[in-house]
């Protein structure tokens, strides 16, 4: 494992050799949440944005996801790549990312996934898949050849973190464990036990 300070250049660094070697989605990352009363929630959603302010998702803000993080603004992501044998795992507070930010987002999605945005009344029930593919067609009627609008109920999240933790398999469970801790404005890096 790299010895370096700075856990965004390690994560950096291991995520693009997941996009060079893991042949499943490298950007699939379990976010847990919890509602108000500490339930908690886990799901795959996708990462979309690393850098030193976070890690952003985007989803629906009325979806059970974005409504734990209205009641309780603080989530994990675990990343595990398999097949590399490496795992990441984030934990921090959470913000909303700034209408600029999700609307320019928004922009490069593949106008089926606008439409769908708009058509999704996610994690709410439904008759059958014909009430989805009806609620597809009228907003695709809705929009025309017009751009597609963000809709104002799909935002970004941006996960803060406060503790990211790299673990890489070794044989016989002689594992790699390195765990960053915020500190103010700097990281303490600690190796922990397998």
């Amino acid at each position: 494992m790299d010895a370096t300070t700075d856990p965004f250049v390690l994560f950096a660094s291991w995520l693009a050799h997941a996009h060079e070697h893991e042949p499943v989605d490298p950007t699939a990352m379990a976010l847990a949440t919890a509602d108000v009363t500490g339930r908690p929630a886990v799901r795959m959603v996708l990462l979309k944005q690393a850098d030193p302010h976070g890690f952003v998702f985007y989803t629906h803000t009325t979806s059970p996801k974005g409504r734990d993080l209205a009641s309780n603004p603080r989530a994990a992501l675990c990343f595990h790549w398999a097949t590399l044998e490496r795992q990441i795992r984030i934990e921090g507070t959470i913000e909303l990312i700034t209408a600029t930010e999700a609307d320019a987002y928004f922009a490069t999605r593949p106008r089926l996934s606008q439409i769908g945005a708009w058509a999704s009344r996610q994690s709410l029930p439904m008759q059958n898949r014909f009430e989805l593919e009806q609620a597809v067609a009228l907003h695709t009627l809705r929009f025309g050849i017009s751009k597609v609008p963000r809709p104002s109920y799909w935002n970004g999240y941006r996960v803060v973190p406060e503790k990211i933790e790299f673990w890489q398999q070794r044989p016989f469970r002689h594992h790699d464990r390195r765990v960053f801790v915020r500190d103010d404005d700097s990281w303490l890096a600690t190796w922990l036990f397998p």
